[in-house]
């Protein structure tokens, strides 16, 4: 049972008998002395996906969805549905595009790794890995002495747009944070 204070982006619990996946987290510090942090939460149902936005505090417990996990791989796209492998007994798993809206721009053909959450072999979501290497298709030129620290918009093979630093080019594989967005390193 995750704590308020424990939720990350990309969790699944219930909230009144619905499965919901955590979209947002952002902690409020208190303005008194002896008052708790706040966490406003903002969540999917994944059955019906409406949002539903929750303040807890950092000691209130959530009860976590009843479902199995299932290391999946990604195979391809039919229509407007993601289609997943299940790498144990090769069960397919098909998921809308919707409902993996901002996960998308990390799944890279015949990536493993992924975990699908199932309940009733039906597939309500998948967790990615921390990091993925992903290829630069399209950035300014890299430019040899630059000033550290500075950044450059570069585009991927997925099409997901990332600040990366000045010296990298087309073409250099890079490691991006899935949950943060953010760049990490050359691969």
């Amino acid at each position: 049972m995750p704590k308020g204070s424990e939720l990350k982006r990309g969790m699944f619990v219930e909230i009144n008998g619905a499965p919901h996946v955590v979209k947002q987290v952002e902690a409020k510090s208190p303005s008194s002395r002896g008052a708790a942090t706040l966490y406003k939460v903002r969540f999917n149902n994944l059955q019906t996906g409406q949002k539903l936005d929750e303040s807890y505090k950092g000691d209130d417990f959530l009860k976590e969805v009843d479902c199995v996990k299932s290391e999946v791989q990604y195979s391809y796209i039919d229509g407007d549905s993601y289609i997943f492998m299940d790498l144990e007994d090769y069960t397919q798993y098909g998921i809308n595009s919707e409902d993996l809206a901002e996960q998308i721009g990390y799944i890279t053909e015949g990536m493993e790794g992924i975990v699908a959450l199932l309940v009733d072999g039906k597939i309500l979501g998948i967790e990615l890995p921390l990091a993925v290497s992903l290829t630069i298709t399209e950035t300014d030129p890299g430019i040899k002495g630059g000033a550290a620290g500075r950044t450059k918009p570069a585009i991927l093979s997925t099409g997901l747009e990332i600040q990366v630093p000045e010296y990298l080019e087309s073409g250099d594989v890079v490691k991006v944070n899935t949950t943060t967005g953010k760049y990490i390193s050359r691969a």
